[in-house]
Order: structure tokens, then sequence, then C-alpha cells
């Protein structure tokens, strides 16, 4: 999922922390997932899928 999520991020052209600014979601809530310490809730996910534009579907391919 973390990748999907930076491949999405990197398209738009932002940060972690703008992302984190937009959506409310921490960076300490990336580098968790991004280290593994934890995974997304679908709470998470949906506010993502719409910052991003896509579905919620998309992460857990």
């Amino acid at each position: 999922m973390y990748e999907k999520y930076v491949e999405l991020r990197d398209n738009k052209g932002v940060t972690d922390y703008r992302v984190s600014v937009d959506t409310g979601i921490t960076k300490s809530t990336f580098a968790d997932w991004k280290s593994g310490r934890s995974n997304p809730k679908m709470e998470k996910l949906s506010i993502l899928a719409d910052y991003f534009g896509v579905s919620i579907e998309y992460f857990l391919e």
C-alpha cells in the first residue's frame, strides 16, 4: 500500500508534509506505514483516495 501512496504523491508533486496538512493525516502516520509498524485504517485510506482522486480499491489491489 505504501508504494502506491508514494507513487500517487510523487505524481502529484507533493511532499508528505503537504499531504499531511491537506488531509490531517500526521507525518508520523506515514512513517509508521513506511516502516511497517502499522497499516492504514479504512478511514485514512478513504481520505487519501479522495485526496488523490482514486478509489479505495486502488490501495487494496
